[in-house]
């Protein structure tokens, strides 16, 4: 466990310091126009909070902004995940103000910011068991020196809706492979 300074719920950093032995990121996912979130989004949610459960002390960073392909809400997506978290009994002093992400290039980007400006040396990436490869290739090439763990949730989806979606994970992870 490390000792660091801390950001607030409010996205303010704070003078106190706190120790935080690590942090679960939770992976952005679609929601409808009013902020309902998606089953991907709810599968993800669900997933951090028995992560956090076996994980009390550590603080949950979830990610998502806005985008055409994942939320056109008034909102950007961390605060509909961070309510249905706290809807779900997790503390909002366990979570990070989010990270206002489009994509999953920019999620291990922008909460690597947040991971290292922590201090923390332990984090958890949640996402779906689909995006799995993509998010562990991006969050370890933005984090090598972080002990890393990716956990997926079930997708509860047609075969062919899912089936989809692994296509196009394969062909963007191939794209970020030939980019190395």
């Amino acid at each position: 466990m490390l000792s660091h300074a801390v950001e607030s719920n409010s996205g303010n950093s704070s003078h106190v310091k706190e120790t935080i032995p690590g942090i679960i990121v939770l992976l952005g996912a679609p929601n409808s126009p009013a902020g309902e979130l998606s089953g991907i989004a709810r599968e993800r949610c669900d997933l951090v909070a028995e992560e956090h459960r076996k994980r009390p002390d550590w603080l949950i960073l979830p990610t998502g902004g806005h985008g055409e392909h994942f939320n056109t809400a008034p909102e950007p997506h961390f605060v509909y995940a961070t309510r249905y978290l706290v809807e779900q009994g997790i503390g909002e002093d366990s979570m990070f103000s989010g990270v206002s992400s489009q994509n999953t290039v920019e999620d291990a980007s922008m909460a690597a910011r947040r991971i290292r400006s922590a201090g923390v040396t332990d984090v958890v990436i949640v996402t779906s068991d689909f995006h799995m490869a993509r998010a562990e290739f991006l969050f370890r090439r933005e984090l090598p020196e972080i002990r890393l763990d990716v956990t997926g949730s079930t997708t509860d989806l047609p075969e062919e809706e899912l089936t989809q979606l692994r296509d196009h994970e394969e062909r963007a992870l191939a794209r970020l492979c030939e980019g190395v």
